[in-house]
């Protein structure tokens, strides 16, 4: 998904961080300690890297801006997690609509050892993003917690509408 502007990657994006708070607001203190595996990241760890990933994948794009987040500390607290997601999303927004140009997303950067294309930038922080918040469903049913729909009804919000859920 090559963007050709920043509005066209905002309005994909106003979507994907709905979907993001979303599912965010289903979580629970007690849940964010949920792991599949002793070794593997907990549901809290998952949405604290969803959090820093902006701020950390952004700067390494030039995109610089203040963030209080560190990501080896993860909130106890849910609602925190959504503080932090909230405020560096709308700081992380104004300063790419301030920073970047239309024209400027076919021009290359070093990122990660290798170089990518600005547009390509901001295709991958939808899709880590999307990613993430896939393995955090699969999880927050382990939990017991609702899982939000995003790209189609989730089980419960079939349930919800009164139809057969899809198995």
């Amino acid at each position: 998904m090559p963007f050709i502007s920043i509005k066209e990657f905002l309005d994909d994006w106003k979507y994907e961080s709905e979907m993001t708070i979303k599912t965010f607001g289903e979580l629970t203190d007690v849940s964010l300690l949920k792991k599949v595996t002793p070794s593997g990241r907990s549901l809290g760890k998952i949405a604290w890297h969803i959090t820093c990933t902006i701020s950390e994948m952004m700067g390494t794009a030039g995109i610089k801006f203040e963030s209080p987040l560190d990501e080896k500390t993860v909130p106890a607290k849910a609602e925190e997690i959504i503080h932090f997601y909230k405020s560096t999303n709308a700081t992380f927004i104004a300063e790419l609509s301030k920073l970047w140009t239309d024209e400027e997303l076919k021009d290359t950067i070093p990122m990660y050892g290798e170089t990518w294309v600005k547009s390509r930038v901001l295709s991958i922080l939808i899709l880590h993003q999307t990613h993430h918040r896939g393995q955090m469903t699969v999880l927050m049913r382990q939990a017991g917690l609702k899982v939000p729909g995003a790209y189609g009804p989730s089980y419960e919000e079939w349930v919800n509408f009164g139809s057969e859920p899809q198995e």
